[in-house]
């Protein structure tokens, strides 16, 4: 006898327990995680125009911070900065996807909030790392050009 799982799903959508798939049969080994995770890495770049203006800005960051000889402590800000931004802007593309998967082409306000705080939280944390980088490579850079 097959067991239901029991949830707030309607009669009709309740899956039998022997055919629900778990993430851990779904990814058996840890190389399949990593490959499942590089598999969003690669969606997100190939189809997120903002990803990948994150990822250039952050990788210029990088660099303009290894020429001006920032310390290590200042460099895994930076490092956590650019890092926040992107997992937030990943988080925000999976957003979209599960909303645009549950509500279809349908219109439903519930779903343009969901969207629109999504788009908000890359928005402040952008702007925070934006912020950040500015306090820790404006000085060493006005240094640097002899202001």
């Amino acid at each position: 006898m097959t067991q239901l799982v029991t949830s707030e799903l309607e009669p009709s959508e309740q899956v039998p327990r022997r055919l629900r798939v778990t993430a851990w049969e779904v990814a058996r080994d840890l190389p399949a995680s990593f490959r499942y995770a590089a598999q969003g890495l690669g969606y997100a770049f190939v189809s997120q125009r903002n990803f990948r203006i994150h990822l250039a800005t952050g990788l210029v960051v990088f660099g303009l911070a290894l020429w001006l000889q920032l310390s290590v402590d200042r460099l895994a800000v930076l490092v956590l900065t650019v890092a926040a931004v992107l997992v937030l802007e990943l988080l925000n593309t999976a957003t979209e996807a599960v909303v645009d998967l549950a509500v279809g082409r349908r219109f439903h306000p519930l779903a343009r909030i969901a969207k629109d705080c999504a788009a908000a939280a890359v928005l402040v944390a952008a702007l925070s790392s934006l912020m950040i980088a500015l306090l820790l490579l404006l000085p060493p850079l006005l240094l640097r050009l002899g202001h």
